[in-house]
């Protein structure tokens, strides 16, 4: 993976696993933690797919996670040291991730598109996680992955996703 996309990727990632936390001790962390940042790496794939996006992104920021503390009722301290990873939150990978992780299809699509971009030639990747978890992922993820509880971040940029991904969901209905 690019390095410029990491930053993005950790903090998008961190964001998740603060709003959606994980439910249990510290296996069940480390495993929605996984999930959080397999959909955030498929979608920061997709959102940025060749090296002149990921370099445009690199030098002028994601844009913070701002809006996205706002719906989901998350008052981070002011720009402290501390909260400083929030300013590389990028918000439409974060909805992204959100559908990627409440909708199935969508999560099969958007692997099958990432396997084809730049990212995927330089590193390969399984994304078990996100597109086929098992008992135990979703115990972990019950907030991070319930269609509810994310439905305000999915709805932001849900129908640019589903646009990325027309050609292989024409049976996907829009909400």
């Amino acid at each position: 993976m690019p390095v410029e996309l990491t930053s993005v990727i950790a903090a998008t990632t961190r964001w998740l696993l603060r709003a959606y936390p994980p439910v249990g001790g510290p296996l069940s962390a480390a495993l929605a933690e996984a999930q959080a940042r397999q959909a955030v790496t498929v979608a920061a794939w997709l959102r940025y797919p060749t090296s002149l996006d990921v370099g445009l992104v690199s030098l002028l920021g994601p844009g913070g996670s701002h809006r996205l503390d706002g719906l989901v009722g998350g008052h981070p301290t002011p720009e402290s040291a501390e909260e400083a990873w929030r300013s590389w939150v990028d918000e439409a990978v974060a909805s992204w991730a959100a559908c990627l992780l409440t909708e199935p299809t969508l999560a099969d699509a958007a692997v099958v598109a990432a396997a084809g971009s730049e990212h995927d030639s330089v590193t390969a990747v399984a994304f078990r996680r996100l597109t086929a978890p098992d008992e135990g992922d979703q115990a972990a993820a019950g907030l991070l992955r319930h269609p509810d509880l994310l439905d305000q971040v999915s709805r932001l940029y849900r129908d640019e996703l589903v646009d990325r991904l027309d050609t292989g969901l024409a049976g996907v209905s829009r909400p």
